[in-house]
């Protein structure tokens, strides 16, 4: 008996030793696995730089809003332009968004619209172009389809008319070799070509230049006699 109750001792103490262990095992696992209540979801602090046409000026964006979007070059524009003129040549050409006023029937005189204008805000090419006695036409083609949408000869008096005449006899260099000497110099898109004078009385063409890249707009002056160019100036604004 004494034996019997000694083996009976030892098993009792064996298997309250087991349990013991066995809820200090539970214990210690559900300590692993279970996350403290208070712990807090760590923070996002990753910052988003910012895209490129945030950082663009507002000239810069409008350029890159605009230029895209003309499908028709500017000498394509210039052909048309000519062609509204009998024995007319190009004295200014400019892209632009078309204004409210460019489709309007106002004016004095009535302009033509031989068809229909393109929504406010879509670019167009505004063109200047005289007829051989100086008279200046105010033409606009749509920079998208490539139609002339407004035709209009402007007021001028008898002065005006002789010195855009005079000018055009000066201007040796075609537009489009001011052009090709201005492009040579500084790649890009063409917005721009006007026929002038500086204050050193030498007949130009200024070119206007824009970069797809940066959205700047770069403005050469092409002499009109021999095609040198006698000024470039990078507008970043």
């Amino acid at each position: 008996m004494a034996v019997i109750c000694a083996l009976g001792g030892s098993a009792l103490l064996m298997t309250g030793c087991t349990n013991a262990d066995t809820t200090r095992s539970s214990v210690a696992e559900a300590a692993q696995t279970t996350p403290p209540a208070d712990t807090a979801s760590p923070t996002n602090t990753t910052t988003t730089s910012p895209s490129p046409s945030e950082t663009l000026t507002d000239d810069q964006a409008e350029r890159e809003a605009l230029v895209p979007k003309a499908k028709v070059t500017w000498d394509k524009a210039a052909d048309t332009a000519v062609k509204e003129v009998p024995e007319g040549k190009l004295v200014e050409l400019e892209l632009k968004p078309t204004s409210a006023e460019a489709t309007s029937s106002t004016g004095s005189p009535s302009p033509s619209m031989p068809n229909p204008a393109p929504s406010q805000g879509a670019p167009e090419w505004e063109a200047k172009v005289a007829a051989p006695d100086g008279t200046m036409h105010r033409i606009d083609v749509d920079a998208v389809s490539g139609k002339v949408f407004r035709t209009q000869a402007e007021d001028q008096d008898a002065d005006d008319k002789q010195e855009a005449a005079d000018m055009l006899k000066k201007a040796t260099q075609t537009p489009e070799q001011a052009v090709k000497v201005a492009t040579d110099k500084t790649k890009g898109t063409v917005t721009g070509i006007e026929l002038d004078e500086n204050d050193d009385q030498q007949i130009l063409w200024s070119v206007d230049v824009v970069s797809t890249d940066t959205w700047d707009k770069t403005t050469l002056d092409v002499d009109a006699t021999n095609g040198k160019i006698l000024r470039e100036h990078v507008d970043r604004d």
